[in-house]
C-alpha cells in the first residue's frame, strides 16, 4: 500500500516537506513581516483613542505618547541589536545591559513613583542593577546552559525582561512604604519614642510593600502556560524553535524573574526604611517629597510669566516688521481712542491697522483707522 493510502489526510505539499526517513516535516518558514503590517496594527491604538474620548476617559494623550514611545525606542533597539548580534563584543554587550539599566532607574524615579526620597535614583539603580545582574549572569551560564553567558541572542533579551518586571516591582512597592510612612506618620513615631529600632518601626510597613510588589509576578506565574502563554515563548514558536524547548526556556525565565523581583524589592524598601528613619531612630518626614513630572518646570508660575512675555514681545516685533512705513503720515483728526492712546504712551502709531501696545511692550489689539489723510 503507498503512503498515499496509509495518510489520505496528509497534503502534498505537506508530503514533500518530510525529511528523507519520512518522520519528520521540517520547521515552517516564517513570514517577513514589513512596516505596513505595523501600521496596520496601529490602528487598534486609534481605536483605544477614539474609546478613551469617547468615555471621556483622559486616556488617549498618555496612550498616544506611550505608542510613540514604544514604536521608537524598540526600531532604536532592533538598529542597535543588528550590530551588537554581529560583533559579539562583551563589551558592547554589557555597555548595553548597563545603558538599560541606568534608563530603568531613570523611568522608575521620573514616571513611576509618585513619591520621592532622598537619594531614590541611586537606591534604584543600585537594587534594579544587581538584582537582576546576579540573576541573570547565573541563570544564563548555568540553566541555560550558555558559555558565554555573554552570547547575545539569550543573554540581552533575558536580561530586557529581567529588567521590566522588576522596575515594576521596585516602583510599586516604594511608591507603597514611603504613602505608608506619611500616612502612619504618628504610628511609626510612637514605636520609635518606646525604644523600637528603626528597623522594628518599619517592618510591618515593608514587609506589606515587598507583598504588594511581589503580587504581580507570582499571579503571573500561576496562570502561565493554560490561561496565558508567555511573549518568549510565542516568539520562540512563532521563530520556528521547538515546542519543549521554548516550554523549558519560559519556565527558566519566570523563575528568574521571580528571584530577581524579589531582590530588586527587598533590597530598595530597606534602603527606603534606613534613609526615611535616620540612625538616631527619627522619621525624617523632610526626605519624602511629592513625585513631580520631569518637566513639571515648565508649569511654574514663574516660567508661564517669562515665556509670555517673550511670546509678547516677539509677536511685537514681527508685527512691526511686516507694517511698512510708507512716509511720514499726515497730522489729522484723530479718533477719542487713539488721542488717548497717544498721550498715554506716546507712540506713534501709522498705517489703516497697527498693534497697539503699552508702556511695557505688551500688545492689547487693534486699531482701525486712526489717523485719517
Amino acid at each position: 500500500m503507498s503512503t498515499f493510502h496509509l495518510l489520505p489526510q496528509l497534503d502534498i505539499l505537506a508530503y514533500e516537506s518530510l525529511n528523507n526517513n519520512g518522520t519528520c516535516p521540517q520547521r515552517p518558514e516564517t513570514v517577513p513581516l514589513h512596516w505596513w503590517n505595523v501600521a496596520l496594527a496601529s490602528f487598534f491604538i486609534l481605536l483605544n483613542g477614539t474609546i478613551s474620548i469617547w468615555l471621556g476617559l483622559r486616556l488617549e494623550k498618555s496612550l498616544f505618547i506611550s505608542a510613540i514611545r514604544c514604536f521608537v525606542q524598540l526600531t532604536i533597539l532592533g538598529l542597535i541589536l543588528e550590530d551588537v548580534f554581529k560583533t559579539r563584543n562583551p563589551f558592547m554587550i554589557m555597555g548595553l545591559v548597563f545603558l538599560l539599566i541606568f534608563l530603568g532607574a531613570n523611568e522608575i524615579v521620573f514616571n513611576k513613583a509618585k513619591r520621592q526620597h532622598t537619594g531614590l535614583f541611586f537606591s534604584a539603580l543600585l537594587s534594579l542593577g544587581l538584582s537582576t545582574l546576579i540573576v541573570g549572569i547565573i541563570g544564563t551560564r548555568f540553566a541555560m546552559s550558555q558559555d558565554p553567558f555573554w552570547s547575545p541572542q539569550q543573554f540581552i533579551p533575558t536580561m530586557g525582561m529581567l529588567l521590566g518586571n522588576c522596575m515594576s516591582g521596585i516602583a510599586v512597592g516604594v511608591s507603597y512604604c514611603l504613602s505608608q510612612l506619611g500616612d502612619q506618620k504618628e504610628r511609626i513615631e510612637t514605636f520609635l519614642s518606646f525604644g523600637a529600632t528603626r528597623w522594628e518601626a518599619g517592618r510591618p510597613l515593608a514587609i506589606e510593600a515587598i507583598r504588594l510588589a511581589m503580587l504581580p509576578t507570582i499571579n503571573s506565574m500561576g496562570v502561565t502556560g493554560f490561561i496565558s502563554i508567555p511573549g518568549m515563548m510565542t516568539g520562540q514558536i512563532i521563530g520556528g524553535a521547538s515546542i519543549m524547548d521554548a516550554v523549558k526556556y519560559q519556565q527558566i525565565i519566570m523563575f528568574m524573574i521571580s528571584a530577581s523581583t524579589a531582590l530588586g524589592v527587598i533590597s530598595s524598601i530597606c534602603i527606603c526604611i534606613y534613609v526615611c528613619i535616620d540612625s538616631s531612630h527619627k522619621l525624617r518626614s523632610d526626605r519624602i517629597t511629592e513625585q513631580k513630572p520631569f518637566f513639571s518646570f515648565l508649569k511654574t508660575y514663574p516660567f508661564k510669566q517669562r515665556t509670555r512675555g517673550l511670546c509678547v514681545r516677539i509677536r511685537s516685533l514681527v508685527c512691526c516688521c511686516l507694517v511698512p512705513l510708507k512716509g511720514k503720515p499726515k497730522m489729522g483728526k484723530m479718533n477719542g481712542e487713539g488721542s488717548k492712546l497717544l498721550q498715554g504712551n506716546g507712540n506713534a502709531l501709522y498705517g489703516q491697522k497697527s498693534y497697539l501696545t503699552n508702556g511695557n511692550g505688551i500688545g492689547n489689539g487693534h486699531s482701525e483707522q486712526i489717523f485719517k489723510d
